[in-house]
């Protein structure tokens, strides 16, 4: 199986006709395949056109300034952990903006690195790409997602397609995220615990996670324990998603959820397979607010009665789709009756890896297999 062509290449390219683009995404999802492809497209030499920070003659390079001369295009990967690279990023545009096509790569959130310096305001569009999905590796049968769900997302291990190699360039992965990544970009004295704190996340997938348990676990402030899941977030190891609250519904408005980029880490065959729909969704909300501007959010639903939805597709703040996945076929959910009762316009899909049957209930409720449903993002 082979992907010819990530899903953002084409609105990549045609954005930096107008504006710098920024590409944010986690650590090894193909930012810099894209970034070489495009340069060889536009027949640019990659040797000179593009600057990793992470590689020390890039680096002086970058810090004195010295970029290519002429027109074209020019990328500059991992520049964010420079603490002047938002000014160094926007004197390059103001001067050569109109005949040099900038692109600025990086895996961690580029709208939180700022560290201060002018606004880059109207000057790019700014894309986050995610790992491979079931639409993507344009999948049709149940195999293509088990797949899918045994090799993760990430195209190194997607290709090698070996449960054993998964696993090592899972823990590799973290370690580097952790090890490297995080300590360019953050002060961190407890690393150890905050290893500790990577290993015992993918343990509570699908439930709203307690800061304070956490805290608990690993006896440090709570303040602490929240601004490591924070950087987290930041590296895109990890994403949070927040409860839906409408009135009229007695829904819990505090505690998130939280997911993994690289769902092979979560070893509950459920929680997995929740993991892997909750990646597939953010991936369709954030290329739609990238591409098209739209204002999607994804939340998930539980009321102090203990119902609970798994995803809630909200655009504009108004319910578009209510999402519930369960491992195996069975009678539609309570709780998406409930929220279906509440809000008729919404769409309301039920989806499951145990059948191939695409109905509708007497409650208007969708039960339909996971990959026709998936198959149909991005």
């Amino acid at each position: 199986m082979e992907v010819k062509r990530r899903y953002l290449e084409s609105v990549v390219s045609d954005d930096l006709q107008k504006k710098m683009v920024f590409l944010a995404g986690p650590r090894q999802s193909g930012k810099t395949t894209i970034a070489k492809k495009l340069l060889q497209k536009a027949r640019q030499d990659i040797k000179t056109r593009y600057l990793n920070w992470d590689f020390g003659e890039d680096r002086e390079k970058i810090i004195e300034s010295r970029f290519p001369a002429g027109e074209g295009m020019l990328v500059l990967d991992e520049i964010h952990k420079y603490s002047r690279w938002r000014q160094i990023v926007k004197g390059l545009y103001d001067k050569r903006g109109e005949h040099l096509r900038i692109m600025v790569t990086g895996s961690a959130r580029l709208d939180h690195y700022r560290y201060g310096g002018d606004s880059l305001q109207g000057r790019y569009h700014f894309y986050r790409l995610h790992p491979l999905s079931f639409a993507e590796i344009e999948g049709t049968s149940s195999g293509d997602l088990e797949n899918l769900l045994n090799y993760g997302g990430f195209p190194e291990p997607f290709f090698m397609a070996s449960e054993k190699e998964t696993r090592r360039w899972s823990r590799e992965y973290r370690t580097r995220l952790v090890v490297e990544d995080l300590q360019d970009l953050e002060t961190v004295k407890d690393i150890a615990l905050v290893q500790q704190l990577v290993l015992r996340l993918p343990e509570l997938v699908g439930a709203p996670l307690s800061l304070n348990s956490l805290r608990e676990d690993l006896q440090v402030a709570h303040q602490t324990v929240a601004r490591w899941v924070q950087i987290l977030e930041n590296l895109y190891m990890i994403f949070r998603i927040y409860p839906f609250g409408s009135p009229g519904i007695r829904a819990v408005k505090k505690e998130a959820k939280h997911y993994h980029a690289d769902w092979t880490v979560v070893k509950d065959p459920g929680a997995r397979l929740e993991n892997l729909v909750a990646c597939h969704l953010l991936k369709w909300c954030h290329f739609l607010q990238d591409s098209e501007g739209r204002d999607l959010q994804l939340r998930y639903f539980r009321d102090v009665d203990r119902r609970e939805v798994d995803f809630v597709i909200l655009e504009e703040g108004q319910p578009l789709q209510f999402i519930e996945c369960k491992k195996s076929r069975r009678n539609s959910n309570r709780s998406l009756k409930y929220l279906k009762e509440r809000f008729p316009q919404a769409e309301a899909l039920q989806i499951d890896m145990g059948s191939q049957d695409d109905v509708v209930d007497r409650h208007n409720i969708r039960l339909m297999p996971a990959t026709g449903f998936l198959g149909r993002l991005v």
